[in-house]
């Protein structure tokens, strides 16, 4: 598989001296946070292209994406 440099995104210097100086719980917090935003967009995007899916089906396939098939 061929890596394209142009998409990989590089963490600035500055922000990853703010990232060290975290502690693990503070650095967990604010995965946690990026997790629950990327469901939430998932979920609402998921709502508008199946509109006919109940929440249950919503649910399953935004867990399904998330975890990249394993659920």
């Amino acid at each position: 598989m061929h890596i394209d440099a142009r998409q990989i995104e590089v963490v600035d210097d500055r922000m990853a001296k703010i990232l060290r100086a975290k502690t693990g719980a503070e650095r967990l917090a604010i995965a946690f946070g990026l997790y629950s935003s990327a469901r939430r967009m998932l979920i609402s995007a998921l709502c508008v292209e199946h509109p006919d899916w109940n929440e249950q089906q919503i649910v399953a396939e935004a867990a399904r994406r998330l975890s990249h098939g394993a659920v």
